[in-house]
């Protein structure tokens, strides 16, 4: 191909989602040449050095920016390529068709709120909904970010570049009892924002503080996440009511909040599922200082820092439309809480499968099930499902003892259909018996967070509102003694357990059961193979 082929070639190539990983940085030549207008390049992106940009950190870009990705967008698409600078900006206004650009070197920087009264800065949030109050305020809103588009498709970031949300504030939430946390106007708190888009990819660049969400996707669909690196101070991606999602390759260190957060809220002003996901071959911590992931350093957190160390994979809390087909595999866990399953808010959760999953210094449950009546929805939400949930392949190594594993319905509504297998917890053990005959608070409307019932009477699992459970091939190794038995299971209907293994305690049982029914239990060592019709309290 000849050289004016290959500038065609490109040029086509810029205008679509497809063509971003061709749209690569213009040879030296080509940035000295001087365009007749200031348009696109000998590569066919639009540079925004050529839109007035300055990259030098200290002027505000934002207006060059956005007439760079303007130009692209009234080309009929294009790549917007950012050469290497730093790029001190307020909102940046995402197009269909556009593809943005982050060279190696490339930072976009939130810059910091003007004074209050002065105006500027970022763009102001939308007007409240009458359904803003069935969220977080930070899930009704998208204009107030670094980085957004609504109701755009084909469009994507790409590049080995930073997103670093210096600028942004965690929360500013009006209602907040923090004054600091009360301004809006100008404001920014979210370094992506995303709604009722199509045709999405985010691949390969780093964000650094991302403020309330690194990443807030609302109702998008056709979404692909791939590459990312996020070190940050609250949640590191939100997906939200989004429908055929890909999240794949990602590293996401989140001391204060969580990693990954698929939820369903009705921030649309109406119920939508986030269905048709996977979730593969990603790495979540709390472990690590802010910063320290991306600079290489790696700096983990002292014993008393005060950090709850969170970012872990987590569906809900939000949760009013449901999770539905889905697939999570080849993740690991690493210094945070564990994996999270949550039905709080009316929604079906079901059809998933999670497997092949290695946790390490989990500092809560490594699993937690929750189906719960909080309800925070319009009047007449009734309490949603948890059914047909596969877990398999999970690896747990030095978790925290207080909560062990909790599966917990509600009175009336169960938790159904769930199969565990070949899961192999380690925790630190030092349960006693006093702990042993706690009784946990239902807490039917409460918060669902492993930490709701306080000290838990099991060390291993504990089953509450359940039916047609199996857990198969389960070891729980406790790295002290511990006086609490393996298993706890109260209200359940078709249990069956199958070589189950736990440390010998002297006086203390492997299992408590108690109203349950249809339970079976084999290939358990210390415990004769046993089928129980129906009891009301049992010790084996």
């Amino acid at each position: 191909m000849n050289e004016k082929g290959r500038r065609g070639f490109l040029k086509f190539a810029g205008t679509g989602l497809m063509g971003t990983a061709l749209a690569l940085e213009p040879t030296a030549h080509a940035m000295a040449k001087t365009p007749a207008t200031p348009a696109t390049d000998a590569t066919g992106s639009f540079n925004v050095r050529h839109f007035g940009a300055t990259g030098d950190g200290a002027t505000i870009d934002t207006p060059a920016i956005n007439k760079a990705i303007d130009a692209a967008a009234e080309a009929g698409g294009g790549t917007v390529l950012f050469p290497a600078g730093n790029y001190l900006c307020y909102s940046i206004h995402l197009k269909s068709n556009v593809a943005l650009y982050l060279s190696q070197g490339a930072v976009i920087i939130a810059a910091d709120a003007l004074p209050e009264g002065q105006p500027g800065g970022y763009d102001d949030p939308e007007p409240s909904q009458p359904w803003e109050k069935y969220q977080d305020y930070g899930h009704n809103h998208w204009h107030n970010s670094l980085l957004w588009g609504v109701g755009m498709h084909d469009i994507s970031i790409c590049g080995p570049g930073r997103i670093w949300g210096r600028g942004l504030v965690r929360s500013n939430d009006p209602k907040s009892h923090n004054p600091k946390d009360q301004r809006v106007q100008g404001v920014g708190n979210k370094s992506i924002s995303l709604k009722n888009c199509y045709n999405v990819l985010l691949k390969d660049f780093q964000i650094l503080q991302g403020g309330w969400f690194g990443i807030l996707a609302t109702g998008v669909d056709n979404l692909t996440i791939d590459g990312l690196t996020i070190d940050t101070n609250r949640d590191g991606m939100d997906i939200d009511c989004c429908r055929n999602v890909h999240i794949s390759n990602c590293t996401v260190n989140s001391p204060w909040d969580d990693a990954i957060v698929p939820k369903s809220s009705f921030a649309l002003g109406y119920n939508r599922a986030t269905e048709n996901m996977t979730i593969s071959n990603c790495y979540v911590t709390g472990a690590y200082l802010l910063g320290s992931v991306i600079d290489g350093s790696w700096k983990r957190w002292g014993p008393n820092a005060g950090v709850s160390h969170t970012g872990r994979i987590k569906f809900g809390t939000e949760s009013n439309g449901g999770f539905k087909n889905i697939a999570v595999s080849n993740c690991v866990f690493d210094g945070c809480q564990g994996l999270a399953l949550e039905s709080e808010d009316g929604a079906l959760l079901e059809d998933m499968v999670i497997t092949n999953i290695t946790m390490r210094d989990i500092v809560s449950s490594p699993i937690f099930l929750r189906l719960g009546s909080r309800l925070r929805g319009p009047e007449g939400t009734q309490t949603g499902v948890l059914r047909r949930v596969k877990i398999s392949n999970i690896v747990c190594s030095n978790s925290a003892s207080m909560y062990g594993c909790i599966i917990s319905g509600v009175p009336g509504h169960v938790i159904e259909d769930v199969c565990l297998s070949n899961i192999y917890i380690q925790h630190r053990g030092g349960g006693t018996r006093e702990q042993a005959a706690i009784h946990p608070p239902e807490k039917i409307d409460g918060y669902p967070d492993p930490h709701m019932f306080g000290d838990m009477p099991s060390q291993g699992f504990y089953i509450r509102h359940v039916k047609n459970l199996e857990m198969s091939d389960i070891k729980i190794v406790a790295m002290n003694p511990d006086e609490r038995p393996a298993f706890v299971v109260e209200d359940a209907d078709g249990v069956d357990f199958y070589h189950i293994q736990s440390q010998e305690q002297p006086g203390v049982p492997k299992f408590v059961l108690n109203d349950v029914k249809n339970v079976s239990i084999e290939r358990t060592k210390g415990v004769q193979n046993t089928e129980i019709d129906r009891t009301a309290h049992k010790t084996l």
